[in-house]
């Protein structure tokens, strides 16, 4: 069984970013970056990082406005991307295994975008990589306001964990998840508040929100075409384009996506929703595993 990971602060242009670390037994070990989706955090991999090879090193990087990094605008798909690029660097990845879900796999494909050398294969899990038509229209979202979007009507206070774990439990869509999960979920996903006696929501609602609505403008595809580090793209079920309802459980990948990198692999999942990690990390874990047994490409240096 792993030990409880490390936790490493880097700061990146005056915000402080945490990262976990489930240490490697030797220098030459397989490197894991995860990234997690928007309002989670880096604890929610706990159940996947179960399932791996405990001599890799692996790391979970909680986002600005997640988990226990600083809450410093802006909360911009650009500032993410550029933000794990940073991580990437300070943590001197060399072939790792990039491994993103939701915006943690638009974050993964921009770090890799920018400095190949980082990564020996992405996995990217249900990445918001939309259909690049919808980058290009007027209509970025329906909502005028952040406090007009739903997610920042979400409840912010518990007495503690496990009240929201209480709360949700037997709620769509986590009750579809794997209980491990979601009580990792929970027991990490809540801090101290600094006005009362109780926890709060470690990602605000209204932070939550302000990402859903910026998703559209950090257009990826001037990148993705020069990636030629292997990747493979796992998909739920597409969104009904024609419903206005806000489903999360559907997936918001562009169905073409894999074909748009020089090499890609599409792993169409229609049994599980976006939240494959949290429904079954053991699937996760076997891609991940699979991964280390790519070639890496050889890099010139630059």
């Amino acid at each position: 069984m792993r030990e409880s990971p490390k936790q490493h602060t880097i700061t990146v242009d005056g915000c402080d970013l945490v990262v976990f670390e489930w240490m490697g037994q030797s220098q030459e070990t397989q490197q894991v970056l995860l990234v997690h989706a928007t309002g989670f955090h880096a604890r929610c991999w706990d159940q996947v990082v179960a399932l791996l090879p405990e001599e890799w090193q692996i790391f979970a990087v909680d986002m600005r406005g997640h988990g226990r990094s600083a809450n410093v605008t802006p909360y911009t798909w650009q500032r993410f991307g550029d933000d794990l690029l940073h991580v990437c660097d300070a943590l001197q990845l060399s072939n790792a295994i990039g491994v993103g879900h939701s915006m943690g796999g638009h974050c993964v494909t921009h770090s890799c975008g920018h400095n190949e050398s980082f990564f020996r294969q992405l996995l990217l899990i249900d990445p918001v990589i939309m259909d690049p038509q919808l980058y290009q229209s007027s209509v970025r979202h329906q909502y005028a306001d952040v406090s007009e979007h739903p997610i920042a009507r979400r409840r912010r206070h518990f007495a503690d964990a496990q009240a929201m774990f209480d709360r949700y439990a037997e709620r769509s869509p986590y009750a579809l998840w794997d209980p491990r999960v979601f009580r990792d979920y929970c027991d990490f996903g809540v801090v101290p508040s600094q006005t009362d006696d109780v926890m709060e929501l470690a990602c605000p609602p209204e932070v939550e929100a302000s990402i859903y609505m910026g998703n559209f403008d950090s257009n990826l595809y001037d990148l993705i075409p020069n990636i030629e580090t292997p990747v493979v793209v796992l998909r739920a079920k597409p969104r009904d384009p024609e419903s206005q309802d806000m489903d999360f459980t559907a997936s918001p990948t562009w169905p073409e996506l894999a074909d748009q990198f020089a090499n890609a692999q599409d792993v169409y999942l229609p049994e599980l929703t976006h939240f494959i990690p949290m429904q079954d990390p053991q699937l996760v874990a076997e891609f991940i595993i699979a991964a280390a047994d790519v070639q890496p490409l050889q890099h010139s240096a630059e």
